[in-house]
């Protein structure tokens, strides 16, 4: 604490006597004195000062003794203090002191306080403090206004005002807020959560404490949300105490530095000559991300040993090597998009599940993309690539992951035997992989689960040899060719959850309405004999045939496409077949939501409607497509999608490694209005509970007898001895090494 001129001489000297001038010099070379040292100290530190004024201390002794010394009795009003002579000993250049000595000159400390702040304010102080003496204000009052006059000098920044500290309730709503996600994964609904985190809030809304935006505030800083006004709450108070959150309790921070060109891994499940939607579409999406020579891309497919290469591939086709089945892939796209394809392809093991008649990864999918690449993933069917993954975190390894859903897995499921209950477990377990494992989720439709970190778009773009055929038919039109000399069919693999079912209830109740009506059915798969068995046991007018590519010449002849089916959640068959320009009838499901868009989708509700439905298409020609509508069907559109509500643009321009732009917002803080950085100051809750639930599935992942209790391969913790010699990889002894051996 800084001395304020406590007097060492004795009583009678320090008295002076009365009133005459002798009293008054000497009063001022005290005053001086005690002045020019406390001005000292008080440069020195300017801190302590602040602490005194916010300290609720007794009256500065300084004071104290000026008021006794020169106040006037109760009894008597002969004597008044008078501080001109104050004022004037600031103002002079030079003066004596009682003694007859030579002081310092005041011109010169006069001249240090002009390089200094708080001696102006304290001169302008006093003469204030004099000014209204005269006006006979009492010496407390004005002890009171020099206090108040000298706490206004505080040292500190404007904006560094006191915090009120949270209390109960806000805490309690805080907890609730951000343990959302674990409330998903109990099954609690998240407007029980929210209706809780208001009810809380609105109690300390009624408290001043709580409007730390000031009403003065432009109404555009304010947010009505009552989630938002806590978050900046919290991080206010936070950050009043000088926290600085660093980051997740599981995130290791150690991702791959960002080069001049962006790396993007394109991981699926699925290859050619499997001709299935998670073979096809993200090679399509290899091609066209990387035809803007803007980032390198590289896709990621399983490779499966020969046993099971016999069992997936159409004919039997089998590849000896992964070269060979690389050329494949690439002599096939190549024909298609009619350019040179400029990406990667890299292989991981797979093992095929006849019971689920997927391919399911072998090992650590993630330790096959190098390090230096691994900088935005893509996983295309993030659930499937996920379910038994035992390795690391994707979102450790990446700074960037989107995931993106192809496949309505419940509603496959629920046609199973115990499908109820097998379709809770996996809903569940779909949660869990995608809060864990993807910064962003992007759903072809409505048809599928609704996940953590989703948003509905389709990303997905036809060949383009089918828009040729399209414009081709539409040429021919004009010309006045006829251009479609067949009635209706119906192409898809032949199993009963691709729509076979429903197609054969349809006409089994509307046999009489659509007796002479013919349908030619183009498949193959599992259920081909019985779905054939039961159209004959019923006498239906379908016609089976073989599958073949719906680029076959001889499929262009057909005038209208017809799917049934609800299972899908983006049929490309119904995409190619727009594209072709003819009429496609399906039914009004959100899996078909992208197709109502254009004219020649005709839906329908009922078994009637879809009596309709047929004889409108069979009665009358369909339009041509549009400029516009060709191109919201292509590639080229499907990528600007992708890129857009991925926020991949966003992140392929951003020089900031730390490429969760979503958990950095910033927002308005305080009268000064100041920006805070939430992500910066606040612990998300999300962010733990998503490293927790990761952590949990590696280790419930990291158990045979768990896996196999969940229907996983056997074997597929870990990759195979063969897969070893294929892909000219460690042995899985050397990659995963057991103690002993």
């Amino acid at each position: 604490m800084a001395s304020f001129g406590v007097d060492t001489r004795p009583a009678a000297a320090a008295s002076g006597g009365g009133g005459g001038a002798g009293t008054g010099e000497g009063a001022l070379s005290f005053l001086s004195r005690g002045l020019r040292e406390d001005l000292r100290l008080i440069r020195a530190r300017a801190g302590e000062l602040e602490t005194f004024l916010n300290a609720p201390v007794p009256e500065p002794e300084l004071f104290a003794r000026l008021r006794r010394a020169y106040s006037s009795s109760a009894s008597s009003a002969r004597t008044r203090l008078d501080l001109s002579a104050i004022g004037k000993a600031f103002e002079a250049e030079s003066w004596r002191g009682a003694r007859g000595g030579l002081p310092p000159r005041w011109g010169r400390w006069e001249e240090e306080a002009e390089e200094w702040e708080p001696v102006r304010m304290v001169k302008a102080r006093l003469r204030e403090l004099e000014r209204r003496t005269q006006q006979g204000q009492s010496p407390s009052d004005m002890l009171h206004k020099v206090k108040l006059s000298l706490k206004s000098m505080s040292f500190a920044p404007e904006e560094s005002e006191d915090v009120p500290p949270l209390d109960l309730g806000e805490l309690f709503a805080y907890f609730l807020k951000q343990s959302v996600p674990l409330f998903d994964q109990l099954g609690i609904k998240r407007d029980v959560c929210n209706k809780l985190v208001e009810s809380l809030c609105s109690k300390r809304k009624d408290h001043h404490s709580y409007n730390f935006l000031s009403a003065s505030e432009p109404s555009s800083l304010r947010n009505d949300n009552v989630g938002d006004e806590l978050d900046l709450r919290i991080a206010s108070v936070l950050q009043s105490t000088g926290h600085h959150y660093e980051g997740g309790f599981w995130s290791d921070g150690q991702k791959s530095d960002i080069s001049d060109k962006r790396h993007v891994a394109i991981v699926t499940t699925a290859s050619l000559p499997w001709m299935t939607g998670t073979a096809v579409n993200p090679l399509f999406r290899a091609a066209y991300l990387a035809k803007s020579s803007k980032q390198n891309v590289t896709l990621v497919v399983p490779w499966l040993c020969k046993s099971d290469q016999e069992l997936v591939y159409p004919n039997s086709m089998t590849f000896n090597s992964p070269e060979e089945q690389e050329n494949y892939m690439r002599n096939w796209l190549e024909e298609r998009v009619g350019f040179k394809t400029d990406f990667k392809i890299s292989f991981y093991p797979g093992k095929f599940q006849k019971e689920r008649r997927s391919i399911i990864p072998a090992g650590d999918t993630s330790q096959f993309i190098p390090s230096k690449e691994a900088d935005i993933a893509i996983l295309e069917e993030p659930e499937h690539l996920n379910w038994y993954h035992h390795g690391k975190r994707w979102t450790d390894k990446f700074n960037h992951v989107v995931g993106v859903v192809h496949t309505n897995y419940l509603e496959y499921i629920k046609r199973e035997k115990n499908g109820a209950i097998q379709a809770f477990f996996v809903k569940h377990i779909n949660n869990l992989v995608a809060r864990a494992y993807c910064h962003k989720i992007l759903r072809l439709s409505g048809a599928t689960q609704d996940l953590p970190k989703s948003m509905i778009c389709n990303v997905h773009g036809v060949n383009p040899k089918f828009l040729e055929v399209g414009e081709r038919i539409a040429a021919e039109r004009e010309s006045g060719q006829q251009s479609f000399s067949k009635g209706a069919y119906f192409l898809g693999k032949m199993v009963w959850a691709k729509g076979y079912r429903e197609l054969i209830d349809l006409f089994t109740k509307q046999k009489s309405d659509l007796e002479g009506f013919k349908l030619d059915i183009y498949g193959n798969g599992e259920d081909s004999h019985e779905v054939q068995s039961a159209a004959r046991k019923l006498n239906l007018n379908l016609n089976f045939h073989k599958g073949r590519d719906h680029a076959d010449d001889s499929l262009h002849g057909y005038k209208v496409f017809i799917n049934p089916s609800i299972s899908d959640v983006l049929c490309t068959a119904t995409a190619e077949a727009l594209a072709m320009g003819k009429f496609v009838i399906c039914a009004d499901h959100p899996s078909n939501d992208f197709f109502r868009s254009f004219p020649n989708c005709l839906t329908y509700k009922t078994s009637e409607d879809f009596v309709a439905r047929v004889k409108e298409a069979m009665t009358r020609d369909p339009q041509p497509l549009t400029a516009e509508q060709r191109y919201n069907l292509s590639w080229e559109a499907a990528t600007q999608r992708f890129m857009e509500h991925s926020e991949l643009k966003k992140v392929l321009s951003s020089s900031n490694s730390d490429c969760s732009s979503s958990s950095s917002a910033t927002e308005r803080e305080g009268s000064a209005g100041r920006m805070i950085r939430k992500s910066a100051s606040v612990p998300n809750m999300s962010e733990v509970v998503d490293g927790g639930l990761a952590f949990a599935h590696y280790c419930f992942t990291g158990n045979e007898l768990l896996r196999l209790s969940t229907g996983a391969v056997p074997g597929t913790r870990d990759y195979s001895k063969q897969h070893s010699l294929d892909l000219h990889i460690l042995p899985p002894q050397v990659n995963n090494p057991i103690y002993g051996w």
